[in-house]
């Protein structure tokens, strides 16, 4: 199997779920929970658990948080090359679930937005691998340079690369112009359906899947509940994948990164894009249907 090299973000997550509807100004009775996140960590630690060799570049703080999720990405078989920042604290995420499942995140890099060009160890960056850069190294000011030199080593030494949009609102501030202009090189782009709208300036998903291959010879746009659309130049339409059932939603933080984690296997393997779409569907209702937004061992 490729070996994967994941850059991108860590973070503790604090996880609030509203039992009734949010009372404003007041107390609302809730369910909260503290694990490992960040899109990047999430995306090696599914691809461990799943049996997948891959190596994680980010930055932590010298806490305890950054030594917790230190360890635990070492657990799940993540081959962590984490820096550790002597000011910054690890990277925190609260996220508010309401009693309908909506998710709102308020999100505070810490340690990730110093990720640099010299935090990127050169060992990993050879041929024969595969790169998978989390957008928020690149969305993110402070680590954009790191983001920028990971595209550049990958693309010299002949590695694929993909790339995963990773939210809408930083995405939108930042600009879809200059995110596809760094981005260009990738041979994969994974997006939801905001994700893409921002990007392309069209509502419909199968619209923008086609408009998004003018820059990326393949796309992945992730549709929630109306499962997954994969697409290259060349074919008369998307391919489609229907969402795997969830019996229960427990929560469904992190099931975006879950998806990518398995569909990437299939897809380096060459298996046919309706294989890697229905393996990164089960992940993802594997990941909405489990409590945390990473695997538990």
């Amino acid at each position: 199997m490729t070996r994967v090299v994941v850059v991108g973000d860590l973070m503790t997550d604090a996880v609030a779920r509203a039992r009734y509807a949010l009372a404003r100004a007041s107390d609302t009775p809730a369910i909260v929970t503290m694990h490992g996140g960040g899109s990047g960590a999430n995306i090696a630690s599914w691809l461990a658990v799943e049996g997948g060799e891959v190596a994680f570049i980010g930055r932590r703080g010298a806490d305890i948080t950054g030594r917790n999720r230190d360890m635990e990405l070492m657990g799940y078989g993540v081959d962590a090359r984490l820096v550790m920042d002597p000011e910054r604290p690890t990277g925190t995420c609260v996220v508010l679930v309401t009693h309908k499942g909506e998710r709102t995140m308020l999100s505070d890099p810490g340690a990730n937005a110093a990720l640099s060009p010299e935090d990127l160890p050169r060992d990993l960056f050879v041929g024969g691998t595969h790169l998978h850069l989390s957008g928020y190294t690149l969305i993110n000011e402070g680590s954009r340079d790191a983001g920028l030199a990971a595209l550049d080593m990958a693309r010299r030494a002949g590695m694929s690369i993909s790339v995963d949009c990773s939210s809408s609102a930083p995405l939108e501030r930042t600009g879809a112009e200059p995110f596809l202009e760094w981005t260009g090189g990738a041979k994969l782009l994974f997006a939801n359906t905001d994700q893409a709208r921002l990007l392309t300036g069209r509502e419909d998903a199968e619209a923008a899947v086609k408009v998004l291959t003018a820059w990326f010879p393949q796309v992945v746009i992730k549709m929630n509940a109306d499962g997954a659309l994969w697409y290259t130049n060349g074919r008369p339409d998307p391919v489609h994948a229907e969402a795997d059932p969830v019996d229960r939603i427990i929560d469904g933080t992190g099931a975006g990164d879950a998806f990518c984690a398995g569909f990437l296997p299939p897809w380096l393997e060459g298996k046919p894009p309706a294989e890697a779409l229905a393996s990164g569907n089960r992940l993802a209702a594997k990941a909405i249907s489990h409590l945390g937004a990473r695997p538990r061992l």
